[in-house]
């Protein structure tokens, strides 16, 4: 049993470097994923940002849709930043007919709902469970949750503006998503948030495993 969690950062497309210096910064080790045997072997996992239609194309292509299904239905925490949140969905809006998803998280998920790149914004954001005021978010052609099942929490919302209310934040048990891109911020508390879970889940597994008797 590792004493520090070791986690994995789809490595596809997206903003891999980012996320892997955020989750380093957290005393956590972090290695890329692009095949199956290094999914299997991390403790959490982040899908970044970047372009969904693209990442869901490649993790087909490299044999690693499946793998991350099950891995998800297997409990492995998961942490999906913008293109991540799309990922992790449900159902999708204004998608293309065929793109594909891992599933997990119970939201329906509008892809570019803030608009083009033209549109990308910064706002304050404040979200429950990441303690030390408001976080400034950046939203690069972001979605948003149009809907979220009852088990989902709603970790946060857009104040102010016309998307007044919109959820940008949410978390299903081990799955945490945000529309924003905290990896862009130099501010660490969103991915501090998610390798805490990792730790807690790392924990309960060890203990589970001794209440067995499994050493």
């Amino acid at each position: 049993m590792r004493a520090e969690p070791l986690i994995g950062v789809l490595a596809l497309q997206g903003d891999v470097r980012e996320h892997l210096a955020a989750v380093r910064a957290q005393g956590a080790a972090a290695v890329t994923v692009r095949r199956p045997a290094e999914l299997a072997s991390v403790d959490g996992l982040v899908i970044p940002g970047g372009e969904s239609t693209t990442m869901a194309r490649l993790a087909t292509r490299f044999g690693l849709l499946e793998p991350l299904r099950s891995a998800v239905a297997g409990g492995l925490p998961v942490y999906g930043s913008c293109a991540g949140m799309i990922m992790l969905a449900d159902r999708l809006l204004d998608a293309p007919p065929d793109q594909v998803t891992i599933g997990g998280l119970d939201v329906t998920v509008r892809r570019n709902a803030f608009g083009r790149q033209v549109d990308s914004f910064e706002s304050e954001i404040a979200l429950e469970g990441v303690p030390g005021g408001p976080l400034h978010a950046v939203f690069i052609r972001a979605p948003w949750v149009e809907q979220a099942g009852p088990g989902v929490q709603i970790l946060g919302r857009v104040v102010g503006g016309p998307a007044d209310g919109k959820i940008v934040a949410v978390r299903q048990g081990n799955l945490v998503a945000t529309s924003f891109h905290p990896e862009l911020t130099g501010d660490r508390r969103v991915h501090a948030l998610f390798v805490d879970l990792v730790r807690t889940h790392m924990a309960d597994r060890s203990g589970a495993g001794n209440e067995r008797g499994v050493p």
